[in-house]
């Protein structure tokens, strides 16, 4: 017990420390409260230490031992949660990652907004009260041919304002199919029963012709609904009801067709070379009255969630108070509306859009880079672990085209030793990655961990990550 008091004495007070020059720096760039803090809880594990160590800890004891601690711990303080990351999952639009990265003209309108007052809801022409709706409804109606626009946080909000404005205590026919889950177990049937809708199932899961919404459709249905399928595809044996003959059917009976689109493209993919995705053009001009969709997804910007069509029922859906708990604010309109001005150049679209450009991405650009990235990966693991370039196929993400794959290309680390131990070694490597000052996101596949390199586009910086890569 003597000798353990003894070690204690040797432990520089708080007061001392905070008047040591490194310490003193960091009160300078951090402030005196958080450092403080930091220098008590690293105070507080060395009295542990010595009390569970005795004398083989002393060493941690030294000022500078100290010192370097107490930094570390205040830079742990100081590390934003939310952190840029760099994704090689294969997954360009991941929902865990951020989705669509924002192209300069969004981060710029966002600074630009973001730090001054601006005309959120203010009409400069008339001086007087404005609709921050207003902000991105000529672009939308431009490029989609739309009458009227609404914005509010993302597309299950969008949805539920929808069916809360037009069909509250009401019947929505929906086809079995179609009653799709996103991510975080959100199911339409449940957003549905939130917004106060209620859901009548038509057709089975495979197949649905559309005398199944005839027969479904009576006195207390309030609109036809189509939905995008989400994260799967049905083959086989199955049918669809197009929105054509949906829409014809639904303006026989004097109902709206309303049509959840998800992603939400606003240009045909396939001039990219991309599979095709229905663009919001072609499903109002087939019928639709309303369509919603994510500003996130194919459409590249902010999360946001868009409702497009009539004049009349989006004045509808902007008189409910829902509205106003569901608006987004002035740096997503911002971000917003320059990304959707991106739109009207579609020749330079692919090189300025993030999310199109790494959609597009030849495969041999990928595999060159991957080429150019082994040997500085295989120098920095040595002999624990095996890195080869191979190819790989990526996916678009968040439930758009769930089944098309992009051919591109990845560097596999099979860690050293066989078999044998595979799997925690493979977690032990991927905890490295994640842990780097820019943490690097793979997969792991057929027992190695895969950085599928299609969204690596700072090469300089990824390189410098690798610089600090431990794995002891």
């Amino acid at each position: 017990m003597a000798t353990k008091s003894r070690l204690f004495v040797t432990l520089p007070s708080v007061d001392r420390l905070l008047g040591t020059g490194p310490i003193r720096a960091l009160i300078g760039v951090h402030g005196r409260a958080l450092v403080t803090d930091a220098v008590r809880e690293v105070l507080a594990d060395l009295r542990r230490r010595l009390s569970a160590e005795g004398e083989a800890a002393v060493d941690a004891t030294a000022p500078r031992a100290i010192a370097e601690r107490v930094a570390e711990r205040v830079a742990a303080r100081a590390r934003p949660s939310l952190r840029r990351v760099f994704n090689l999952t294969g997954t360009v639009l991941h929902t865990n990652l951020g989705r669509a990265p924002l192209p300069d003209e969004a981060i710029a309108a966002i600074a630009e907004v973001g730090r001054r007052a601006s005309n959120l809801e203010y009409d400069l022409e008339a001086g007087g009260r404005g609709e921050r709706d207003d902000h991105i409804e000529g672009l939308i109606r431009d490029l989609t041919g739309a009458e009227a626009a609404t914005v509010v946080n993302n597309n299950a909000a969008a949805v539920m304002l929808l069916l809360n404005s037009l069909a509250l205590r009401k019947e929505v026919p929906v086809s079995r199919g179609e009653l799709i889950e996103i991510g975080g177990a959100f199911r339409m049937p449940d957003i549905m029963a939130r917004a106060g809708a209620r859901l009548r199932e038509v057709g089975t899961t495979n197949r649905t012709h559309l005398k199944d919404y005839a027969e479904a459709i009576g006195p207390r249905t309030a609109l036809v609904m189509k939905v995008h399928a989400s994260n799967y595809a049905i083959h086989g044996f199955t049918s669809a009801v197009g929105e054509r003959d949906l829409a014809a059917l639904a303006h026989g009976r004097g109902l709206p067709l309303v049509v959840d689109l998800g992603s939400g493209s606003l240009v045909d993919l396939e001039a990219f070379g991309l599979p095709h995705e229905p663009t919001v053009r072609e499903t109002l001009a087939a019928g639709a009255d309303l369509v919603t969709f994510s500003g996130d997804k194919l459409l590249g910007g902010p999360q946001a969630g868009l409702v497009v069509g009539r004049k009349d029922l989006v004045a509808r859906l902007r008189r409910n108070p829902m509205k106003r708990a569901m608006r987004p604010g002035k740096t997503t309109l911002a971000a917003l509306a320059a990304v959707l001005r991106l739109y009207a150049d579609p020749a330079s679209l692919a090189a300025r859009l993030p999310a199109l450009r790494l959609l597009a991405r030849p495969a041999g650009e990928i595999r060159a880079l991957a080429e150019r990235l082994r040997p500085l990966l295989a120098e920095r693991l040595a002999a624990g672990a095996r890195v080869e370039v191979v190819a790989c196929a990526s996916q678009i993400g968040s439930g758009s085209l769930p089944v098309d794959r992009l051919p591109s290309a990845g560097l596999a680390i099979r860690p050293a030793g066989g078999k044998r131990g595979t799997g925690a070694a493979l977690a032990r490597l991927s905890a490295a990655f994640r842990a780097l000052p820019v943490p690097v996101i793979g997969r792991v596949h057929e027992g190695a961990l895969l950085f599928d390199l299609r969204c690596l586009e700072d090469e300089a910086a990824f390189a410098a990550g690798i610089a600090e890569l431990r794995l002891d």
